[in-house]
């Protein structure tokens, strides 16, 4: 018999009671260190004071009014986040997914008002991971994905990431833009190089083309920047973000030049629950943390200390990691086992990773963690590392 909530998760027997900062506490009693965020999405950990004061202050006054009004709470955080981004404008939704699908729609529009509808096709990249939408399926091309949805939608392109030649050869006389993110996350942890970032405005400028850059995982400072492209030094036409925007409350956003956003007119987009005053509360209690002083050096910093750390594992447990990258707290390990099996060994050890494409364990923590999270959670890896070698391997490891 079919379960009341539909099987469409390969979910873990694990349920959990409360949290406090990054540690996760089951119904059982265990606690575990939470190095998956929720899928990057936690970012100012579990229970908050800032972040859940604002949520139950809101709530208690107003939960939801619909874009019909005026939401004062959307209008601060737009103003903030234009404040502190390349962007003029922004357009508030519940999840990345939508998020994407508004920066396709914007790019369509664009072109369409300028007198280039023919103009409608995106190019992304292989590898990429935009959302479970029809169309977003489809912007990420990936086959499994695909199965039994019938035909893709119409207009994406697919090129090898990293890969400018491949991107230029690939744009047409119908091409309005391109869709790339900055570290692929769902991909594998795999990082865009700057150049090719610097290529990809180049190729958008030479061509007449849009620049998008989804955001939705390695954005709102997640890798020590408030956006992952601003360490190219690039200035795209719009970008999607979404979970770590509002700390595992349903938030994304697209954030756009006044080239883009100015063609979302009044009946062209819109949405029920974006951009409401409880889901913008918290958005913003999230940005008093990210965007005080010294917040984000202290990200990268804590990542770069992660990083080395890594690397060391990868040294020491050659016959279980492969290779670490990322950037940030945006980090993966390459793995030379299943990574599904180092994903079990690190629960058994009391550690939550998540997996991602290319056998990598993403290494996604709370951006809150301090030095002694880090030191726990490499203790913890080298014990997942050697609960996955042979038994005269582990016994040799010790």
């Amino acid at each position: 018999m079919i379960p009341a909530l539909m099987p469409n998760y390969n979910r873990m027997d694990l349920a959990f009671d409360h949290g406090e900062g990054a540690w996760l506490v089951a119904a059982d009693g265990r606690r575990f260190l939470d190095f998956g965020a929720g899928i990057a999405t936690s970012s100012l950990g579990h229970g908050h004071p800032g972040l859940t004061s604002a949520i139950a202050g809101q709530a208690a006054k107003v939960i939801h009014v619909s874009n019909l009004y005026r939401v004062p709470e959307a209008e601060r955080l737009a103003a903030r986040l234009v404040e502190a981004s390349f962007a003029d404008s922004v357009f508030f939704c519940n999840s990345g997914a939508e998020a994407n699908e508004a920066l396709v729609k914007a790019f369509r529009r664009t072109m369409a008002d300028d007198g280039k509808p023919e103009r409608y096709r995106i190019i992304c990249a292989e590898g990429a991971f935009h959302g479970r939408t029809l169309a977003m399926i489809s912007a990420t091309g990936n086959a499994k994905y695909l199965a039994g949805f019938g035909p893709k939608v119409d207009g994406f392109d697919h090129v090898p990431f990293n890969n400018l030649n491949a991107l230029r050869a690939a744009i047409t006389p119908e091409t309005a833009g391109i869709l790339v993110e900055p570290i692929q996350g769902e991909g594998g942890v795999r990082p865009a190089d700057a150049d090719y970032l610097r290529g990809l405005r180049a190729a958008a400028d030479e061509f007449s083309l849009l620049l998008g850059f989804d955001e939705v995982q390695c954005g709102m400072g997640r890798t020590g920047k408030l956006f992952a492209h601003e360490w190219a030094g690039v200035m795209p036409d719009a970008v999607s973000t979404a979970k770590g925007i509002a700390g595992g409350f349903p938030l994304g956003a697209l954030l756009a030049s006044e080239l883009v956003a100015k063609h979302l007119v009044p009946g062209s987009h819109g949405t029920t629950f974006g951009g409401s005053p409880l889901a913008c509360a918290a958005g913003n209690a999230v940005l008093d943390v990210v965007l005080a002083p010294g917040f984000l050096d202290g990200v990268a910093r804590l990542g770069a200390r992660l990083r080395t750390g890594l690397d060391a594992l990868v040294v020491r447990h050659k016959d279980v990691f492969a290779e670490a990258r990322g950037r940030g707290l945006m980090l993966g390990l390459v793995c030379a086992v299943p990574n599904t099996e180092v994903q079990a060994a690190c629960l058994a050890e009391g550690l939550l990773a998540v997996a991602a494409g290319e056998n990598v364990l993403r290494i996604i923590p709370p951006l809150v963690i301090g030095d002694a999270e880090i030191g726990e959670a490499l203790e913890r890896l080298d014990g997942a590392a050697r609960r996955c070698k042979p038994s005269a391997l582990r016994n040799a490891a010790k």
